[in-house]
């Protein structure tokens, strides 16, 4: 790794930092995958994970293949409280933030503080968690600025929930969201 390093937050360049300090940034999740680094000297900010000394940083998860078999029937999901009640329902969820006034850094602890979580893509993570999508987005909404946007998505329920859209997008996201599906155009384009 090079002996120092700067940050690019929101557009300003922070640093010089040594090599033990991004080592402890990333340690307390202060520095993600995503986050846009450069070497002293260099101009031009790469995502850490893409500059091979930081990317050592991230462990990486193991990809798991699973089988497709066409003619098997799709698993019916289950929905609602599992056989045993004392075990809440984990949900899958899906968090898309466009972060302009705020650093992301406050609104990604508040995702990990709801469960288990993996950045996708810079800005929308992977979460599973047993907080209703309601719940979530009211939570992460306190860490978002008054030009920032959310998108959570329910996948286990089929529930979305968003913040800061706007009253048309509200509307034409609610009108989306809520249209039945057309089993017979699927089947004709699948």
């Amino acid at each position: 790794m090079s002996d120092s390093w700067f940050i690019n937050v929101q557009g300003r360049a922070y640093g010089p930092y040594s090599e033990a300090q991004m080592q402890g940034f990333a340690a307390e999740g202060r520095l993600a995958p995503h986050s846009l680094v450069t070497r002293a000297g260099a101009t031009e900010f790469r995502a850490a994970s893409d500059e091979p000394g930081l990317a050592l940083l991230f462990p990486q998860p193991k990809a798991v293949a699973e089988t497709i078999h066409p003619n098997e029937p799709a698993a019916v999901p289950t929905f609602g409280r599992q056989d045993d009640g004392d075990v809440p329902e984990r949900s899958h969820v899906v968090i898309v933030a466009d972060m302009k006034s705020r650093s992301v850094q406050g609104l990604e602890e508040e995702i990990y503080n709801l469960g288990p979580a993996y950045p996708l893509f810079p800005q929308v993570w992977l979460l599973a968690t047993e907080h209703p999508v309601n719940a979530v987005r009211n939570l992460l909404v306190q860490k978002l600025g008054k030009m920032d946007v959310l998108f959570v998505v329910d996948a286990t329920h089929n529930k979305a929930a968003w913040f800061n859209f706007g009253p048309e997008a509200d509307t034409r996201i609610r009108r989306i969201w809520t249209k039945p599906v057309d089993a017979a155009k699927i089947q004709a384009t699948g």
